[in-house]
């Protein structure tokens, strides 16, 4: 179901931006249509990360609950990080 949005902005700016509208074949509908859908899908993203983020964190705790966390010392997790770096780069 579609629905309408309405908003009020000054008469100079409507008129120039239905000038770089039309510029570019399209009406400032459709380019208010466009960064509408853009905005969501950005939003349907950040949504997405979300959720992605709250699992992993929810994972890590309960591996934390269950003594399966494995722990390792600031020295050995920047030699580890180093490694991993130092191969990425050599990838290319």
């Amino acid at each position: 179901m579609d629905t309408r949005i309405q908003f009020r902005v000054d008469e100079e700016v409507k008129r120039l931006a239905q000038l770089m509208a039309e510029s570019q074949g399209r009406t400032l509908s459709d380019a208010c249509r466009e960064l509408t859908e853009q905005l969501a899908e950005q939003q349907r993203k950040a949504m997405a990360h979300d959720a992605w983020l709250t699992q992993q964190i929810d994972a890590a705790f309960a591996k934390l609950d269950s003594d399966q966390a494995v722990f390792v010392t600031h020295d050995d997790a920047q030699k580890r990080m180093a490694e991993r770096k130092a191969k990425i780069r050599n990838r290319g």
